[in-house]
C-alpha cells in the first residue's frame, strides 16, 4: 500500500490535494502570527535541518513497542493502556526476514482507529435493532447485521467482518430489542440499547475476535509514514506539526525492525529539556499571543456538556478528527473537566464498571473511571491556562503532565481556545521554501493526501 517514505524514493512533482492545501493554510496562519524574529527562526530551522533523526532519544525502554496483525482488539488495548502509549506499530504476522519495512509493516493501531471502529459498530447496532424484533418480522440474525450494514452504507472491515451479524445477532437472540425509530448514531444506540449494548458489543464475540489487522487499514486518521535515520529532525517536526502526524516511525535501510517511534510528546518533552540554551529561553519567554496561539479560538472549540451521553464525546472527536475534547457546563462553557480519546479504553477493558447505566453521561463516566483508579477520587481538574501565559510555561506544563493539550481560560474558567502539542511544535519551526518538493519524496505526498 505504501510505496516510499521521507528520503527513500524518487522525488516528483504532485498536485496537493484540499488536506495538503488544510495544512499550508494552518501553518500559513501560525506563521504569519508570530511575533519572533525572523533571524531566530531561520537560525533555529536551519540548526534542525542538520540535526538526524538518529540523534533523538529513543523511546521508554530502548525497544519500540509493536503489535501483530492477527492479535485482537481487546489485547491490542491492553498492550495500548498497560505500556501507557497511544499508538503502536503493526507487524505483518508473515513479514519473514524480509529487510524491507513494506514486507514487515501493516500500519499504526492507536486510540482513534479504535474509536472509529467501536462507534461504527454502534452505529450498525442502532439501524440493525431499529424494528421493533428482529425475529418477529422472521429475519434472520445474518440479516439482520446486512440490514444495519446497507443502511448506513457501511462498507468497512465491520460489515465485512459480520459484526452486526455476531454482535446484533447476539442481541436479538438474548432479546435486547429497541423500540422503532432508534437513532442512526452511536450515542442514540447506547442509549436505546442501555446497559445491553457494552455486553453485546464489548464484552462478546467482536471485541474479542476482531483483529488489529482488520481495522487498521480502514479506521486511521493519519498515514504509516517512517523515515530514514538519516533524515533531518526538520522533517520530521513538520511531519509532526504542519502535516499532522501523530507519530513518525524511525528505520534505518537495510535493517528489518523500527529503531525509533517519535511522537508529538516526546518532541515537547525533548523541548522542555532545552530550558537554558538561549534560542529556548527566547522563544519561551513570549506571551502565547506573541506565537499565533491559541489557534483554535472560542467560537472553534469543540466541547461536549457534562450532562451529554459518553458515546457522543467520542463521536465528536471522530466527526471533528480530535484527541480531546473539554468538558463544560452551562451557556458560558465553564470548564469542569477533560476527556482524552485514551479514556475509551475504560469502556473496553472495564465495561462491567458501566453496565449499570442506562444513560451513561460524560460526568458519570468521569466519577466512575475516578472512583475506580488511584488516586484522590474526585475528577482531576482539566489542565488551563490563561490567555497571557508565556510558551514556556505551556511547554512545562504539557511536558510535566505527559497530556496532549492545554485549554485557555478566561477569568471565570469559561474555555476561550484550546492548544495543543501540533500547535507548540509549530511555534518552534517553519518551512523553508521549496522544502516540500525537495524532501518530502511522491509517495509521502500520496499518503499525506490519502
Amino acid at each position: 500500500m505504501f510505496n516510499g517514505g521521507v528520503d527513500m524514493a524518487g522525488k516528483q512533482q504532485v498536485t496537493r490535494s484540499s488536506e495538503l492545501s488544510s495544512c499550508d493554510s494552518y501553518f500559513e496562519n501560525i506563521q504569519c502570527r508570530k511575533k519572533l524574529p525572523f533571524s531566530l527562526q531561520e537560525t533555529l530551522t536551519a540548526a534542525f535541518a542538520e540535526i538526524p533523526a538518529s540523534s533523538f532519544p529513543p523511546v521508554p525502554g530502548g525497544k519500540v513497542i509493536e503489535i501483530l496483525e492477527d492479535t485482537s482488539v481487546a489485547d491490542a488495548v491492553r498492550i495500548l493502556s498497560e505500556c501507557n502509549i497511544m499508538a503502536a506499530p503493526v507487524k505483518k504476522v508473515d513479514a519473514g526476514n524480509s529487510s524491507d519495512w513494506r514486507d514487515r509493516y501493516l500500519g499504526i493501531i492507536d486510540y482513534s482507529a479504535i474509536v472509529l471502529w467501536v462507534l461504527e459498530g454502534a452505529e450498525l447496532a442502532a439501524v440493525a435493532l431499529s424494528a421493533t424484533s428482529a425475529a418477529a418480522a422472521g429475519i434472520g440474525t445474518g440479516a439482520v447485521g446486512a440490514l444495519g450494514a446497507v443502511a448506513l452504507g457501511v462498507t468497512g472491515p465491520v460489515a465485512v467482518a459480520g459484526l452486526t451479524a455476531a454482535a446484533v445477532g447476539a442481541a436479538v437472540v438474548g432479546g435486547v430489542v429497541a423500540e422503532k425509530g432508534a437513532g442512526k448514531d452511536a450515542s442514540t444506540a447506547a442509549d436505546k440499547l442501555g446497559q445491553d449494548f457494552y455486553k453485546v458489543l464489548l464484552q462478546e464475540e467482536p471485541f474479542r475476535s476482531t483483529t488489529v489487522g482488520s481495522i487498521v487499514k480502514s479506521y486511521r486518521w493519519s498515514p504509516f509514514l517512517p523515515v530514514a535515520t538519516n533524515s533531518s529532525m526538520l522533517s520530521i517536526l513538520l511531519l509532526l506539526s504542519k502535516y499532522r502526524l501523530r507519530n513518525v516511525p524511525v528505520i534505518e535501510p537495510g535493517k528489518p525492525d523500527i529503531q525509533n517511534f517519535i511522537t508529538q510528546s516526546a518532541i515537547v518533552q525533548g523541548l522542555e529539556g532545552c530550558k537554558g540554551r538561549d534560542w529556548f529561553d527566547c522563544i519561551a519567554a513570549q506571551p502565547i499571543s506573541n506565537v499565533g496561539l491559541p489557534f483554535v479560538s472560542a467560537n472553534e472549540v469543540v466541547s461536549v456538556q457534562s450532562d451529554e451521553l459518553i458515546l457522543e464525546a467520542f463521536k465528536k472527536m471522530k466527526d471533528n478528527e480530535i484527541g480531546g475534547l473539554p468538558v463544560v457546563e452551562g451557556p458560558n462553557k465553564k470548564i469542569v473537566g477533560n476527556l482524552s480519546i485514551r479514556d475509551i479504553r475504560h469502556l473496553l477493558l472495564k465495561p462491567e464498571l458501566f453496565s449499570s447505566f442506562r444513560q451513561h453521561t460524560v460526568m458519570d463516566f468521569m466519577n466512575t473511571v475516578v472512583s475506580t483508579t488511584k488516586g484522590t477520587g474526585r475528577v482531576i481538574p482539566p489542565l488551563t491556562c490563561k490567555p497571557d501565559a508565556t510558551l514556556g510555561s505551556l511547554v512545562h506544563a504539557l511536558a510535566s503532565k505527559s497530556v496532549h493539550r492545554i485549554h485557555v481560560v478566561n477569568q471565570s474558567e469559561e474555555v476561550v481556545g484550546v492548544i495543543t502539542l501540533r500547535d507548540v511544535i509549530s511555534c518552534f519551526v517553519y518551512e523553508p521554501p521549496n522544502h516540500f518538493d525537495s524532501y518530502f519524496s511522491f509517495s509521502t505526498k500520496e499518503m499525506l493526501n490519502d
